[in-house]
């Protein structure tokens, strides 16, 4: 949606290394905000961004208007039934039918044949794999590691709305992440306090706790017993501010056997097509 920055810019380069041609979109999407949202001042930096994305390697950037992408009369959306209706589906009403929505529409306007997201929205990209499976999209899904500023906080184009006392207390969502897939990958098991801890962290340096939990890698369902693979979600608020961060985890061999668990691989949507 604009407002470009590094993780931005790693989804091109990603894009520019393994692709003959490289399209960038730009959108900021009305239909994914809700009408107490920040769609009026989401930050428009279009010169800047064409200059970015040019520099990394886009060869055309698709700039399209909410009329051309949502024609007058429009009654027509996609729902993708239980993934959108829990996380930031249930925070945020309405917000994955619009996600789902409008990159549907820039797949059959740009038709590329490999698409590239970022994984700090973990949710977002989830609903999106899942999208192409269920329609036979014929494209591939790649999503790229989060890009991170030097303290941790993960890249967002929403960060530059913190204030300095804010942007540093910010960080405390990265570090409860990591603190917790330290002690998972250290053999505790208690999900519990683990969710527990993270929260207080969290609260402690004066965010607000929509969620931090720890779930299904493939279905986000909230686990009370730990996996060889799952992954960690936050969403927490900063005054008028709203953050999300999330951390894989894979436990180490030996652990797993430890504890009994059989070793799995599990499947993510869009994985696997032929």
């Amino acid at each position: 949606m604009g407002a470009l920055h590094a993780g931005h810019v790693s989804l091109i380069e990603a894009a520019r290394q393994s692709c003959g041609y490289v399209a960038v979109s730009i959108f900021v999407n009305p239909t994914q905000f809700g009408p107490n949202e920040d769609f009026a001042r989401y930050p428009r930096t279009i010169e800047v961004d064409l200059q970015v994305c040019y520099a990394a390697g886009a060869d055309v950037v698709f700039l399209p208007s909410a009329p051309e992408v949502y024609p007058a009369g429009s009654t027509t959306w996609v729902s993708v039934e239980g993934l959108s209706d829990v996380l930031e589906g249930a925070v945020r009403p309405g917000h994955f039918r619009g996600v789902a929505t409008v990159v549907l529409k820039l797949f059959n306007i740009v038709g590329p044949d490999v698409a590239f997201f970022g994984a700090k929205d973990y949710q977002q990209q989830l609903l999106i794999r899942r999208v192409v499976t269920d329609l036979n999209l014929p494209l591939e899904i790649v999503t790229a590691p989060t890009i991170r500023e030097p303290d941790g906080l993960a890249m967002s184009s929403r960060n530059r709305y913190l204030d300095e006392s804010e942007r540093r207390r910010a960080t405390a969502i990265s570090a409860a992440l990591f603190a917790a897939q330290k002690r998972l990958q250290s053999g505790e098991r208690d999900l519990a306090a683990i969710k527990s801890e993270m929260r207080r962290s969290l609260e402690a340096a004066g965010l607000q706790v929509d969620y931090a939990i720890v779930c299904d890698l493939a279905t986000l369902e909230e686990l009370e017993a730990m996996r060889s693979h799952a992954v960690l979600l936050v969403a927490a608020r900063l005054g008028t501010v709203r953050l999300i961060d999330n951390l894989e985890v894979t436990l180490d061999e030996s652990i797993r056997r430890r504890g009994g668990e059989p070793t799995r691989t599990p499947l993510l949507w869009g994985e696997g097509q032929g």
